[in-house]
């Protein structure tokens, strides 16, 4: 088991661990597809969020690691397509590489 929790709440904020695209439910990762990862890792902080009362409209603030810039473009597609309006702030880097060889890992922020 890893050192970390899955969330912590601190002043009104809850703070997300990294994602990536392991599949809950199995343990079995997501497809070596950085779009299918992305989605995974999307619905990952969805359900998270969704266990404390809250939801991808919360989230004030984003990181998003990447192991290759390279997928930038298909990365914010997936990214994009979870929010209907206000995006949150957010910080895209190029990792060089994941633990596990994930190729995309997002950790979130989210008000209450």
């Amino acid at each position: 088991m890893a050192p970390y929790s899955p969330a912590a709440e601190a002043g009104g904020l809850v703070f997300l661990s990294g994602q990536v695209g392991l599949v809950p439910e199995t343990g079995d990762r997501a497809p070596d597809d950085v779009t299918a990862q992305a989605h995974q890792v999307m619905s990952n902080i969805g359900a998270i969020l969704g266990d404390l009362g809250l939801g991808y409209a919360d989230i004030v603030r984003a990181g998003i690691f990447l192991a290759s810039i390279d997928d930038f473009v298909a990365v914010n597609e997936v990214y994009a397509s979870y929010f209907e309006s206000d995006f949150p702030a957010r910080t895209t880097v190029q990792a060089g590489a994941l633990p596990g060889g994930f190729l995309v890992e997002i950790e979130v922020v989210a008000a209450r």
